[in-house]
């Protein structure tokens, strides 16, 4: 059996003239009923969790959609669960249960980047490859992956990379590691370990985190504001680490309040390397006592170092 958890997002919308563009409409049964075959993939039950644009899960109920699923992978009744879910910060939620929940019982996590409204409407079809990717043997062990136009992403690699395309997930510093075809589920053997150290004893999500970029003659002005109200900060630099020279003071500031300061880059590939020691490169940053980000976008980041700040450990850069 796999559970069916539906949170929202836009493969639960439909066009509302009334209210000007799209808004919740569907809840699972609904959506089940518009998805033939969906009960020859696997025995299944539905809960409707929420019926909300992603957006709207702040920290609370983002932990609380976590918890929800760890109490369904630990009852021992299901295969796989599946999870609808807003494409706007599916990359934060699959990373959070990548990163903190057992990856036995495999979570497939997917949506829609069209709504029932039109035409050519993904979500009966990102739906039903979600569901093959839960029921599927060779998922177990693979833990929260990200199920998206045909492609499987491990959950704490897939980003959204594009605004408004059906194929709207990659993995910037990965790749997919398996796809669907015809309901047939198939992986990358080779690349089945993402070489990302495997999961946090996680016990929250309260850590505030800041995320600030970097722009060109930065004076470090809302990382200053920022910094009253936040335990940690993801600077989001140019290049391979690089910031404004007079963004680095401001950078010291939060150093010398013990807050974390981690170092991501704003270029969608690619790793921040410390190599460049004139001021505001990276070399002098990490030199300070700034974390590289890793291989990971800076949203990505942020959510590694909220887990971390949460749970009492230290930011993990692989």
């Amino acid at each position: 059996m796999i559970h069916l958890l539906f949170t929202g997002g836009t493969i639960s919308m439909q066009r509302d003239p009334a209210a000007g563009g799209n808004v919740p409409a569907h809840a699972g049964e609904a959506l089940v009923g518009m998805v033939p075959g969906l009960e020859r993939v696997a025995e299944f039950r539905i809960e409707n969790w929420a019926r909300v644009p992603a957006c709207h899960l702040g920290p609370e109920r983002l932990w609380a959609l976590r918890e929800r699923v760890r109490e369904v992978a630990e009852s021992a009744v299901v295969a796989g669960i599946v999870v609808t879910h807003g494409t706007d910060t599916i990359e934060e939620t699959a990373y959070l249960l990548d990163r903190t929940l057992d990856p036995r019982v495999p979570v497939a996590i997917t949506g829609a980047m069209r709504t029932a409204s039109d035409e050519e409407w993904d979500g009966p079809r990102n739906l039903l490859d979600a569901a093959a990717v839960a029921a599927s043997a060779d998922s177990a062990g693979r833990g929260t992956l990200v199920v998206f136009d045909g492609q499987v992403f491990a959950g704490r690699t897939a980003v959204k990379t594009h605004a408004t395309d059906r194929s709207a997930f990659s993995a910037p510093h990965f790749r997919a590691i398996g796809r669907v075809v015809g309901g047939r589920v198939s992986y990358d053997e080779a690349r089945r370990q993402s070489g990302i150290t495997a999961g946090v004893l996680a016990t929250g999500l309260s850590a505030r985190v800041a995320l600030v970029p970097m722009v060109v003659g930065d004076e470090g002005t809302l990382l200053d504001l920022a910094r009253p109200g936040h335990a940690g900060v993801v600077v989001e630099a140019f290049g391979s680490g690089n910031v404004p020279p007079n963004a680095v003071p401001a950078i010291g500031r939060w150093l010398e309040d013990g807050k974390p300061v981690v170092l991501a880059s704003r270029c969608p590939q690619g790793l921040v390397t410390p190599s460049y020691a004139f001021e505001g490169g990276g070399a002098r940053l990490v030199a300070m006592g700034v974390l590289p980000a890793g291989p990971r976008t800076p949203s990505q980041a942020r959510m590694e170092l909220a887990i971390a700040l949460s749970s009492g450990v230290p930011y993990d850069a692989p």
